[in-house]
């Protein structure tokens, strides 16, 4: 068969299993701290075992992510090695700053999210969840400002070949950027949306709910209304 052919399959099937984690955890990650926060509010036990239960999957989503993640950035090499070749000036850089802030954001507070409640104060803990739910955020941005310039590149120059920097700031904002982010986020919000209203609702007709569940499917349902 044809190397091409099967470097194509290869990294497609690759990263459309990667991209189901990814979009749970950057919409899970607010909903977490959202839950959060109105435990703090209203010390309504339902909204705390919503919190609790969401965490886990939250870390289940997660750590999937991350498996996959590094197995399609060592892909990058070993399918595409011309293009990295190439292209490697503005790829690497922005494939460091998402490892560099987003990844190690999250995970550096991740810990304190999972393991830190009645450890840690309160606030401390309302605190790690943000920074949790920011580093998925931010792990969104770098990885779609690189995906965009490759769809729309911009701020370079070729020299022999090889693609060299002259602004970052056009390469980051570059024309698909802002629309492909935004896409990106409410996609990943919604897919959310439907996965609490879903879960929920499965609960509610197996006779297996608690006292977070209608909270949980209210949330799903409101947030996929307002986003649709």
């Amino acid at each position: 068969m044809d190397p091409l052919l099967l470097a194509r399959a290869q990294f497609a099937a690759n990263i459309s299993f990667h991209i189901l984690f990814p979009t749970i955890s950057i919409g899970l990650g607010w909903l977490l701290l959202f839950f959060r926060s109105r435990w703090l509010r209203t010390r309504d036990p339902g909204w705390l075992i919503a919190y609790r239960f969401w965490t886990k999957v939250f870390a289940l989503t997660f750590a999937l992510g991350v498996v996959s993640g590094i197995t399609m950035s060592l892909q990058f090499g070993t399918n595409w090695p011309g293009f990295m070749q190439r292209a490697g000036n503005v790829a690497g850089p922005l494939l460091a700053y998402e490892v560099l802030t987003a990844f190690f954001l999250e995970a550096g507070f991740l810990g304190i999210m999972l393991f830190g409640h009645g450890r840690v104060s309160e606030r401390i803990h309302l605190m790690a969840t943000f920074f949790v739910a920011f580093g998925t955020t931010l792990s969104a941005f770098w990885i779609l400002a690189l995906n965009s310039w490759m769809q729309t590149p911009a701020g370079h120059e070729v020299v022999n070949g090889e693609f060299n920097v002259l602004s970052w700031l056009d390469v980051i904002f570059n024309p698909s950027f802002p629309y492909r982010l935004t896409h990106m986020l409410l996609a990943s919000a919604l897919t959310v949306a439907f996965l609490l209203a879903g879960i929920s609702a499965w609960q509610v007709l197996r006779s297996a709910g608690n006292a977070a569940t209608g909270k949980v499917l209210r949330v799903g349902l409101t947030l996929a209304a307002l986003l649709i």
